[in-house]
């Protein structure tokens, strides 16, 4: 992490976000933050897509992960999950149109278990 020099400690820069560690609920580290997609119209942080997997930043796997399942923890210099590798693995399948297919955020948000940042 950067650690980027903010006057307000409340906020953290996407450029801090990105490449930073993520660890499951056990203190393993599970992967990294890759980038952020952030809702247009609220501008609203709604997925982190965590990279993992690979050597020598060949064969990295991507999975979007809603935003609500991280926690930052300044102790870590990283973000808490309660999700594992495997169930980021079995996630539904993600690919270039998934952006526009609200039945596969609804079932990401299922996996997951977390409320949809959209609301019901």
């Amino acid at each position: 992490m950067k650690n980027t020099v903010h006057p307000n400690r409340d906020f953290i820069s996407s450029e801090d976000v990105e490449g930073c560690v993520v660890y499951d609920g056990s203190g393993n580290a599970i992967g990294e933050v890759d980038h952020l997609m952030i809702e247009k119209r609220s501008g609203r942080v709604v997925y982190a897509v965590i990279s993992f997997g690979g050597f020598l930043g060949l064969g990295h796997s991507h999975f979007p992960l809603p935003w609500a399942k991280l926690s930052y923890d300044p102790a870590a210099g990283g973000f808490i999950t309660g999700v594992a590798a495997e169930q980021l693995k079995d996630s539904p399948a993600f690919g270039d149109d998934s952006w526009d297919n609200r039945k596969w955020e609804d079932d990401v948000h299922r996996h997951y278990q977390v409320p949809p940042y959209w609301g019901h």
